[in-house]
């Protein structure tokens, strides 16, 4: 039996129900999966999202310069692998030591393929782009990452298109399950009128761009008087919108919610306003039905290559556009049922099972290659 080893700095609990899927889908196929993860840093820890995984090994872990540097020692451990994934990080000492001396006779990079926060030009990103070639597959978050492999000089017929997700099917039963009758109770809750809403739902951080949000939230108000922004989350921006809250009442700040929770502040909505980064939180966006509109900040993660024209909207990076087409969304009926129904679509084909099932086949592929 072939063994296959991944390699991760850190495991977090909402990659356990994918880890678990692509182990027995291996195992289907003749192939053991063995999984290596060290801890997180101590800023991540804050973040509480750490989880546990009875067959995974914890390697042991280091961290330098604040925690942008990592050294996790694994060669020795992944003897006897047919392949090895590790994550295409800079920081990672120990991948850069892979690359040079392959523990396995073939290595994969799994990655967003770029720093999208980062600058195309700099010496990282080279750095990166050379490394890339190193390897022998390249598992990619999405297409937008498959574009940026592809342009450094890697061969697209080593390149795996996972369409990275999470296991949404909570979040879709918990929607499914609050029908009308039950809105007025959320509104209570969250001290919402019925009438427009836009939700802001994420983590809080300059990356979100909240003075945007607030200054597009103020455009709209002039624009529908009785339009209304709810914002859901927690992180170091709060103190601003708690202000922002304080001094206008038409402003909701209700903190992080779960569950049933955060189910209802997305049937609530009218839109899910994020003028900022976007990642894996627009798969809310679909599991709940409810059109996302941004901006092309250039500060999104891969996952905004699932954002098209039948189920959101990304406008120029100016307020003046990113409001017009808010308030679009929000007076247009007939618009926003046609984004609906391809949240609908979408939320069908950006599953956690298609990403296994995408893995699964890359892996395999890449084992019976003999180049």
């Amino acid at each position: 039996m072939q063994v296959v080893t991944i390699v991760q700095r850190r495991l977090t609990h909402y990659r356990i129900p994918m880890f678990n899927e692509l182990r027995r889908n291996l195992w289907s196929h003749g192939v053991q999966l063995r999984l290596l993860h060290g801890k997180a840093s101590s800023d991540e820890l804050l973040k509480n999202d750490s989880g546990v995984l009875a067959w995974a090994e914890e390697l042991p872990t280091t961290y330098f310069l604040g925690g942008r540097v990592c050294w996790q020692p694994f060669l020795r451990r992944v003897a006897g692998s047919s392949l090895v994934i590790v994550t295409h990080e800079n920081g990672l000492l120990a991948n850069h030591l892979a690359m040079l001396w392959k523990p396995a006779p073939k290595l994969a990079y799994w990655g967003h393929g770029a720093n999208f926060q980062g600058r195309e030009r700099s010496l990282r990103e080279r750095f990166k782009r050379w490394s890339a070639k190193r390897a022998d597959w390249y598992f990619a978050y999405t297409q937008l990452s498959v574009d940026l492999i592809a342009e450094s000089g890697f061969p697209d017929s080593r390149i795996t298109n996972l369409n990275n997700a999470i296991d949404m099917t909570s979040l879709v039963d918990a929607v499914s399950s609050i029908g009308e009758s039950d809105l007025p109770i959320f509104r209570t809750q969250f001290g919402l009128k019925d009438a427009p809403t836009g939700l802001f739902i994420g983590s809080l951080y300059a990356h979100k761009r909240i003075d945007f949000l607030i200054a597009a939230a103020h455009q709209l108000r002039h624009e529908i008087p009785d339009f209304q922004l709810l914002v859901v989350g927690d992180g170091p921006e709060r103190e601003r919108i708690r202000s922002e809250a304080a001094k206008n009442p038409w402003i909701r700040h209700v903190g992080a919610r779960l569950g049933r929770e955060k189910a209802g502040a997305l049937r609530l909505a009218s839109i899910i306003m994020n003028p900022g980064l976007v990642g894996l939180g627009i798969l809310d966006a679909f599991a709940a039905g409810v059109p996302m509109v941004t901006t092309d900040c250039k500060l999104h993660s891969p996952e905004i290559a699932y954002l098209d024209f039948d189920n959101g909207v990304s406008t120029e990076d100016r307020l003046d556009r990113y409001t017009d087409a808010c308030r679009r969304l929000l007076t247009d009926d007939l618009e926003r049922e046609r984004l609906v129904k391809g949240c609908v679509l979408a939320r069908e084909k950006y599953t956690l099972e298609n990403m296994v099932s995408n893995f699964s086949s890359g892996i395999l592929e890449a084992l019976e290659r003999s180049e």
